[in-house]
Parts: C-alpha cells; sequence; structure tokens
C-alpha cells in the first residue's frame, strides 16, 4: 500500500513556492488517494490537474497501481485547519462543539490555535418586558470542535 507520507511528501514537494497549499491526504484500502488542496482565492482545475500530474510522475503504476483524486477543499466541507479558518474569517459558519452544542456565526479571528466566533443570542433583560439581542464573542481551541463549516 502507498503510504499517506509518502504522497505528502510529493504534493509538499510540488507545492513548495505556491499559494496552494495541502488540507488533506487520505489513503484508502486498494490505494484510493484522495488529496485535497486549498488556496486563499479558490482553487482552479487546471491547479487539481498540474498537481495529479504530478503525483503521478512521482508514483510507478508497474511496482504498485492506485486511483488518483486531486480536489479542492469544497464549500461544504469541514475546515480543517487554520488557514482555512483564516481564509473564511468574516464569513457566518456552523460550529458543533464537542459538547454538542450547535452554533452559528461570524467569524472574527483565527490564529495556530485557537478561533473567535460572534453569536448572536436573545436574552430578556431584567425588569424588561420583551427579549433583546446581544452579541456575544465565543473562543474555542480546534480541538474543542467536532467540525466548522462555511453556512450557505
Amino acid at each position: 500500500m502507498i503510504s499517506k507520507t509518502l504522497v505528502e511528501s510529493i504534493v509538499n514537494k510540488y507545492l513548495e513556492n505556491s499559494d496552494i497549499y495541502l488540507v488533506n491526504v487520505e489513503v484508502k484500502p486498494e490505494n484510493i488517494i484522495i488529496v485535497e488542496i486549498d488556496h486563499d482565492k479558490g482553487v482552479h482545475l487546471e491547479d487539481c490537474i498540474r498537481l495529479n500530474k504530478f503525483i503521478e510522475s512521482q508514483l510507478d503504476r508497474n511496482i504498485e497501481d492506485f486511483e488518483l483524486e486531486v480536489g479542492s477543499a469544497g464549500i461544504s466541507q469541514a475546515l480543517k485547519m487554520p488557514r482555512q479558518y483564516q481564509k473564511n474569517i468574516g464569513h457566518e459558519v456552523e460550529v458543533l462543539t464537542k459538547d454538542g452544542r450547535k452554533l452559528y456565526g461570524i467569524l472574527q479571528a483565527a490564529t495556530e490555535n485557537t478561533f473567535t466566533l460572534t453569536v448572536e443570542k436573545q436574552v430578556k433583560p431584567e425588569g424588561a418586558k420583551r427579549k433583546i439581542t446581544v452579541t456575544e464573542d465565543l473562543s474555542f481551541a480546534y480541538n474543542e470542535v467536532k467540525y466548522t463549516k462555511y453556512k450557505f
């Protein structure tokens, strides 16, 4: 079986002087290789085709056959790395925390370890008859959430 580390090494070699970055490599049984890339301004089909050809040129089908898929990080897929969070600052996202809370809000900030989400919630001030909408900034470590997705 072709190793994930080998594929990552090949991809990183190709992307070394590029603004495109590797998001994920998955090697499934029977050597089905899935490579996911991204770019701060979006990935073009030509980028995927060129990377696909490069990977194929670095692997020998006579030694080990494989199936290869190279694609961009889809808009409906979960964000997987800090750079993707940074790319989506200012956009509305859906966050599912590991404690089961589903939150919707605006991605305000992202660092290498955490991100900040601005959410709106309804609260009833003491003595008031009606609830009012207030905003609150919530910070999360990436390992505290099951997923963060771009919200349509």
